[in-house]
């Protein structure tokens, strides 16, 4: 059984760069002056911080951006995913397929929800849901896909969507198609579509470490439903007086900053995956490490960079990687993500000991060191430079020079 823990334990020395970085989506002066603005006209006790329209203005730029009919805000990414599912009214027996490498807050709300979850394997390039092992696992009480487009690259609905026609519910026609997009706001499909714009409903987090932030916390669902617009927007405020809801809107401050993050979201993502670019050619040659698939266009936005160590270095070879790094040049990486059965106990006696071989072997020699677009330029250097002396010295300590 793979580790329970996403970082490695070692000794705390310090750190010039951390584990991961703190925050994704910088902010500027046009976010600064956003927040006075609403500061401004909210002060007043006769108007507060309640706002209807600025929210709805980012909504609408957000469908327009990701070619959706519509957009709904949210508290969270995790409150949005959590209500889509509720919208799909699990009945005991109801099977949710997604990866098994993935974030525990994509895999806890179906639990939460009524549904068996049921784990796939991932691809093993993109480390993205692997479709031809989904299709093993379809079943007659599938009700979703959940597709994870996992830290920033893009996954190809379009297989999940042509094997969900194929293998209807009895009851309730052709399962759905939800995607994550929490790590991947801003991308592009290798259809060409912006990421967003395809399946039932698609769910994108502006946590703060996320690649647009709106301090710190908030969410968005696009979708081209009508009804399950209507219903989201109706389950986020109290169900208004028609059902059951609760109080997950997000606040006009919050908008108002997602408004400015939007318009910079390109600009943000292409420094991010220009850096990621640079580090790529400069750990080129690196004989006992696979970087990650460099890709056209925004496909890839590299929320983290993942690394693979050879599979005969799975495991201790990895976490000996790792040590040396934080300890030896004081560059911070993680296992984001190991599969969730094995980094959550929940999951874990909900899966009824499922086990994913493939993706407890890519999680056992995965390591992401740290990245951001904001990392000066020669530090950048002495990173990967880093990166090559670490693994050049775990390669002699494990004779595999």
């Amino acid at each position: 059984m793979p580790t329970d823990a996403t970082t490695v334990p070692r000794s705390r020395a310090p750190r010039r760069w951390p584990d991961e970085p703190a925050q994704g989506g910088w902010y500027t002066n046009a976010e600064r002056t956003a927040v006075q603005d609403v500061m401004a006209d909210s002060l007043p006790w006769q108007t507060g911080w309640r706002n209807r329209d600025r929210v709805a203005a980012f909504e609408e730029a957000f469908a327009d951006k990701t070619r959706a009919r519509h957009a709904v805000a949210f508290n969270g990414g995790g409150p949005a995913l959590e209500m889509i599912l509720k919208c799909l009214e699990l009945q005991p027996g109801d099977q949710v397929i997604s990866c098994a490498l993935n974030f525990v807050g994509t895999h806890l709300p179906v639990i939460h929800q009524g549904g068996d979850l049921v784990l796939a394997e991932p691809d093993p390039l993109t480390l993205n849901l692997d479709p031809a092992d989904v299709e093993h696992r379809l079943t007659s009480r599938t009700r979703a896909i959940l597709v994870t487009h996992w830290n920033g690259l893009a996954a190809d609905l379009r297989p999940f969507l042509d094997l969900i026609q194929r293998h209807p519910h009895p009851h309730h026609g052709p399962p759905v198609v939800i995607a994550d997009a929490a790590r991947a706001c801003g991308g592009t499909t290798p259809a060409g579509l912006p990421v967003g714009a395809e399946g039932w409903a698609t769910i994108f987090s502006f946590e703060t470490k996320k690649l647009m932030t709106t301090f710190g916390q908030g969410g968005m669902v696009t979708t081209n439903d009508a009804r399950l617009a209507d219903r989201l927007r109706r389950l986020r405020t109290y169900g208004l007086s028609q059902e059951w809801g609760t109080n997950q809107q997000l606040s006009k401050i919050q908008a108002a900053v997602g408004l400015v993050q939007l318009a910079r979201l390109d600009e943000m993502n292409a420094a991010r995956i220009a850096r990621a670019h640079d580090r790529t050619r400069l750990l080129d040659g690196i004989e006992h490490l696979t970087l990650p698939p460099q890709l056209h266009g925004g496909q890839h936005l590299y929320y983290r960079y993942n690394l693979l160590v050879p599979e005969t270095w799975a495991g201790a070879g990895r976490d000996a990687l790792m040590e040396v790094l934080a300890n030896q040049h004081g560059l911070g990486s993680i296992i984001n993500d190991p599969p969730t059965y094995a980094s959550h106990h929940y999951i874990r006696a909900h899966t009824d000991g499922q086990a994913c071989p493939r993706a407890e072997q890519l999680a056992a020699r995965l390591l992401c060191p740290c990245l951001h677009p904001q990392i000066p330029a020669a530090e950048e250097r002495e990173i990967c430079d880093a990166i090559r002396k670490a693994t050049n010295q775990v390669a002699r300590s494990l004779g595999t020079t």
